[in-house]
């Protein structure tokens, strides 16, 4: 799943703990191996997220040039008018001017605010399926005997018994077959209190008191 693989590869080294973790002499090293790169490309639900993460970026797209195609016809219709106005508009192409720059930036706010909310979507999908598959690779290179799993994607050579990325894959597909591609709602940031001894507002008059 290569729009959220890099993040990911860079949190899979695991260390798996043993009896003898406190004690002075290490074990000897059995690593497990991983392939991050296959998982994120191939579980069910990294399939899934990847497909409607794509059909985001094509509505976010599409929005971009509708929005951004009449602006730039108004762009050139204005330029054309100022050039003919001798850089002296009028009062209604001075209000054309102003319009058009509204729209403008509307139009960089909403694309903005979308493009934001697809970047919230991925990271959202990372936190899911990493969140799941920490503990399951932790869990299986434990039971076969490792003290140590690492990503395949940071070895130069490993032998083909050391992987466990079809078992990791197989229990991620069983525990997670899909994941949200919406990122919960922002929170509000919270109303900043009136700070003590400060004055009322110009007009604002006091509340009454009760007798």
């Amino acid at each position: 799943m290569r729009s959220f693989t890099k993040a990911a590869v860079a949190a899979f080294v695991f260390a798996v703990p043993t009896a003898s973790a406190f004690a002075q002499a290490l074990p000897d090293a059995k690593i497990a191996v991983v392939d991050s790169e296959r998982i994120f490309r191939d579980c069910t639900a990294c399939k899934a997220a990847t497909a409607q993460l794509q059909t985001q970026r094509t509505q976010l797209q599409s929005l971009a040039t509708s929005l951004g195609q009449p602006l730039q016809t108004e762009a050139q219709s204005l330029q054309t008018a100022v050039t003919a106005a001798k850089g002296n508009p009028d009062a209604a192409l001075q209000t054309r001017i102003r319009t058009f720059e509204q729209r403008q930036q509307q139009a960089q706010q909403q694309i903005g605010q979308q493009e934001q909310q697809v970047q919230r979507n991925i990271a959202y999908v990372r936190e899911q399926i990493g969140t799941r598959l920490g503990p399951i690779i932790s869990q299986i290179a434990q039971q076969r005997g490792a003290t140590l799993a690492v990503d395949k994607g940071s070895s130069f050579y490993n032998a083909p018994a050391t992987e466990i990325t079809d078992a990791v894959l197989a229990s991620l597909n069983s525990s997670l077959p899909s994941v949200s591609v919406t990122a919960p709602a922002q929170a509000a940031p919270a109303a900043t209190a009136p700070a003590a001894g400060a004055r009322p507002a110009a007009g604002a008059r006091p509340a009454p008191t009760g007798r």
